[in-house]
């Protein structure tokens, strides 16, 4: 909301949030005039667009209502539990020509947007095999305790993200929303089989994940999370490496390194600087405004890739729950 108030070409109308306190806090710190604790009253009012940020579980209802009142949406990460409601939210806001966000910042930092232009020439060729690691200090959150990094004056998510029931997993729908749909993002591949183990030693919810993944080229893919990093590390360790017949990219956000080798010895090193590997909020929100205001035409975040990210994800839960490989279902309705 800060980012949001600081733009000239934006008006905070109102907020939908439950409590009666949280209400006062939001209003009193942004100045935003209207609040209530229903959302359906919010959308009446004269909007342009709404960002959801509510817990995983009310992501769908809340997005789908939006997008049917005409509205754009950008909904945090993951866009939905199900890959079925990710992909009515995608094709309802075709056919409503609305902008669908999803806001892994990561996308629009530029040692990303290096790795993507790289990927976009086919450094690495025909992508063979990949490995993408999140790993992230979120043990006290995923324990029901009060997390450090809690941004003043918001509520504290501590109490949705340790319920299953609400936040549908741990690091799987929480962190590996954010290194799959880069992972996806970067190759343009689709996942069409997955096995998973997954691990709760002291949470309701799930703290390490370790997934291997069948893609719709062939290719196969490690996709690992941990949400037990050492407390107060608030950077996330996010490791990328993707192997084609012609080269290999290497991106660590954690270590803050983008590099390719190629076989015929044409390499790339990206020169960083320190910080270039942090996660940032400012573009997702930036870019959400450009494409309303029609300043900008690519979207860097979009619902397709999140709803295949959801595809892969909701089929390696129900893998660690069967105990067996499990097909993806590829059902875009």
């Amino acid at each position: 909301m800060p980012l949001l108030k600081a733009r000239p070409d934006v008006e905070l109308v109102g907020i939908a949030t439950p409590t009666q306190r949280s209400q006062e806090r939001v209003r009193a710190n942004f100045n935003i005039g209207y609040a209530t604790s229903d959302y359906l009253e919010l959308l009446k009012q004269r909007l342009d667009a709404v960002i959801i940020s509510s817990p995983h579980g009310f992501h769908y209802q809340q997005a789908k209502a939006s997008l049917e009142a005409g509205l754009h949406v950008l909904v945090e990460k993951p866009i939905c539990l199900h890959a079925s409601e990710a992909w009515e939210l995608v094709h309802l806001a075709n056919r409503m020509h609305r902008v669908l966000m999803v806001p892994t910042g990561y996308h629009y930092r530029p040692i990303v947007l290096s790795a993507m232009s790289e990927m976009k020439k086919r450094a690495v060729g025909s992508v063979e095999y990949m490995l993408c690691h999140m790993g992230s200090a979120l043990r006290p959150l995923y324990a029901g305790s009060p997390w450090p990094y809690s941004t003043p004056n918001v509520p504290n998510p501590k109490d949705y993200y340790s319920d299953p029931r609400v936040s549908g997993g741990g690091q799987g729908y929480s962190q590996l929303s954010h290194s799959v749909m880069l992972l996806l993002w970067l190759t343009g591949l689709r996942a069409v089989e997955v096995f998973a183990y997954m691990a709760a030693p002291s949470t309701k919810v799930e703290l390490y994940d370790a997934i291997v993944a069948k893609f719709d080229n062939g290719s196969i893919a490690t996709i690992s999370g941990a949400g037990a990093q050492t407390p107060f590390d608030s950077k996330h360790e996010l490791d990328i490496r993707i192997f084609g017949n012609e080269g290999e990219l290497r991106l660590d956000l954690y270590r803050e390194w983008m590099e390719v080798r190629r076989n015929d010895r044409k390499d790339f090193s990206l020169e960083t600087r320190p910080g270039d590997g942090n996660y940032t909020c400012e573009g997702p929100l930036n870019l959400f405004i450009d494409l309303i205001r029609g300043k900008a035409t690519e979207n860097l975040s979009p619902g397709d890739i999140a709803a295949k990210t959801i595809e892969l994800i909701e089929t390696a839960y129900r893998s660690a729950s069967s105990g067996h490989p499990e097909v993806v279902s590829l059902s875009t309705t």
